[in-house]
C-alpha cells in the first residue's frame, strides 16, 4: 500500500484518509478477535472475502432504499465510503437464540425466538461492549429519539431482506451487527449504515446441516474458517474459478475428516 494517512484502525479494518473530502478508504485485514479481542489470531484471505461479501449485501441495500456510507470496491482489500460521525451502539439483530443471548437467559442455542429481537451495546472495547437499554442511549445522548427510530426502522428491513437473501442460498440468519453514524448538510444529519455486513459480524448456518458458517468457527476452535467464508461467498455467487479454485461445495464433513487425519471420503 501506499504511504498514506491513517485515520483509525480496529480488529478487522483500516481506515485511511479518502482522495476527496468526505471519504475514507477501508481496509479489511486477516486478523480475527474473539471475546473482546481476548483471543487473537487470524483467518487467511478473510479481509478480501469479507470485502465482497459486504459490497454485495450493501449494494443490494441501497437497491431497496437503505442508505449506506459504501461507495465503491477499489480492489481486493479495500472499498471508498463516506465519512460518517459513527454512533457509538453497536445493534444486535437476533432471529434465533445463540451466543451470549443462550448463555445471558439460559435458552438453548438454536431455539426460535418468538419475534425478532433488537438490542443494543454501547461501543467500548475497554467496558466489553456492554448490552444497553434504549433508556440509557437518551440519558447519556448518544442518540436522539428520531435517530433511534430510524436506526429500528432500517435494522427491520434490513433483517428482512438478509433472510430471505441467505435463506435463498440455504443459510439461516441467526443473528447479526450493524452499525450507523451520521452525515452532515450544514446543520442538518441524517443516520446511515456504516461499518460492514460479512460472516465476521453475523451467524449463518447451514439450513440442513446446521453447520455454522462464520466467525463462531473461530471462536469455538471447530476450524474451517477460511472454507467456510469462501462457501457463504460461494453460494452469493461472489467467487470464481479463479478465486476459489473449482468452487467445490464446502463439506464439513470432509474438513472434520482431515482435522482427524482420516482419509476423505470420496
Amino acid at each position: 500500500m501506499s504511504r498514506r494517512t491513517k485515520i483509525y484502525e480496529g480488529k478487522a479494518k483500516i481506515l485511511y484518509e479518502g482522495p476527496e473530502p468526505g471519504t475514507l478508504i477501508q481496509y479489511f485485514k486477516d486478523d480475527a478477535t474473539a471475546f473482546n479481542a481476548q483471543k487473537k489470531g487470524t483467518i487467511s484471505g478473510k479481509g478480501v472475502i469479507n470485502n465482497r461479501i459486504s459490497e454485495h449485501v450493501f449494494t443490494r441495500l441501497a437497491h431497496i432504499g437503505i442508505p449506506t456510507h459504501f461507495i465503491r470496491r477499489l480492489n481486493m482489500r479495500e472499498q471508498l465510503v463516506r465519512q460518517v460521525d459513527i454512533i457509538p451502539l453497536e445493534v444486535v439483530v437476533r432471529n434465533v437464540a445463540a451466543g451470549s443471548l443462550s448463555k445471558r437467559l439460559g435458552i438453548e442455542e438454536g431455539e426460535p425466538l418468538p419475534h425478532t429481537l433488537i438490542e443494543y451495546y454501547y461501543k467500548d472495547d475497554a467496558l466489553g461492549d456492554p448490552l444497553i437499554a434504549e433508556e440509557h442511549i437518551a440519558c447519556f445522548n448518544w442518540a436522539s429519539q428520531d435517530e433511534m427510530q430510524d436506526i429500528s426502522s432500517m435494522a427491520i428491513r434490513i433483517n428482512d431482506f438478509m433472510c430471505g437473501m441467505f435463506a435463498a442460498i440455504d443459510i439461516r440468519l441467526i443473528d447479526f451487527k450493524l452499525e450507523f453514524g451520521r452525515i452532515y448538510d450544514g446543520d442538518y444529519s441524517r443516520v446511515i449504515l456504516a461499518d460492514e455486513i460479512s460472516p465476521d459480524g453475523c451467524r449463518l448456518w447451514d439450513m440442513h446441516t446446521g453447520e455454522k458458517l462464520d466467525k463462531d468457527r473461530f471462536r469455538r476452535d471447530l476450524g474451517g474458517e477460511e472454507e467456510a467464508y469462501r462457501e457463504v461467498a460461494r453460494r452469493l455467487g461472489l467467487l470464481n474459478g479463479e478465486d476459489n479454485g473449482p468452487g467445490e461445495v464446502f463439506d464439513m464433513s470432509h474438513h472434520r475428516s482431515r482435522l482427524r487425519g482420516a482419509p476423505p471420503k470420496k
